[in-house]
């Protein structure tokens, strides 16, 4: 087992959260903030759009069973990278499209993801390469929301069944049992 971390942005994190709970091989999904100037930000801070932070997910995972690349296809499959500084009503660039890549391997990748992803599209993939920059991990009410809160939100309860459907309809092979 090759323990391996990831660092995505992909607009509210309890969403973006939500999907990666769900695959094989990913043993933990932190959210938290990363990509801004102010340190320790709160929620609050974040979402006002001042700080310039990200909302995002740390993943923790084991790369026998998934690697970095089909991670990265499966973010890219599950949002909507050509929407800048936003997801569908969340605005502001702390819902960017963004990866943090934590080496020069994984900066590669993203690379070569960004174009992949960008294949047969009309539209351009607006996702930034950022960093490095610090993590900070959101308040624990924000942690596993999803399934912890989040299916009595009619903001989640709108948003993220759509975004897990899209996930077992074509990624069924990396779900977990």
């Amino acid at each position: 087992m090759a323990q391996q971390e990831a660092i995505l942005a992909g607009g509210c994190f309890w969403c973006t959260e939500a999907v990666f709970n769900d695959i094989a091989g990913v043993n933990s999904v932190e959210s938290g903030y990363i990509g801004g100037e102010q340190p320790n930000p709160t929620y609050r801070e974040v979402c006002s759009g001042t700080t310039g932070h990200a909302e995002a997910i740390k993943l923790g995972f084991d790369d026998a069973l998934v690697s970095y690349s089909d991670l990265l296809d499966i973010f890219f499959a599950t949002h909507d990278p050509t929407q800048l500084n936003r997801q569908g009503n969340d605005i502001g660039t702390q819902y960017r499209s963004a990866i943090f890549p934590l080496d020069d391997e994984q900066r590669a990748e993203a690379e070569n993801a960004i174009k992949r992803a960008g294949e047969g599209r009309s539209e351009t993939i607006v996702t930034t390469i950022e960093g490095p920059a610090p993590w900070y991990v959101a308040e624990d009410y924000h942690q596993q929301y999803w399934a912890d809160e989040g299916r009595s939100n009619p903001y989640c309860v709108a948003t993220i069944p759509p975004k897990l459907q899209k996930l077992r309809t074509s990624f069924a092979d990396k779900l977990k049992n």
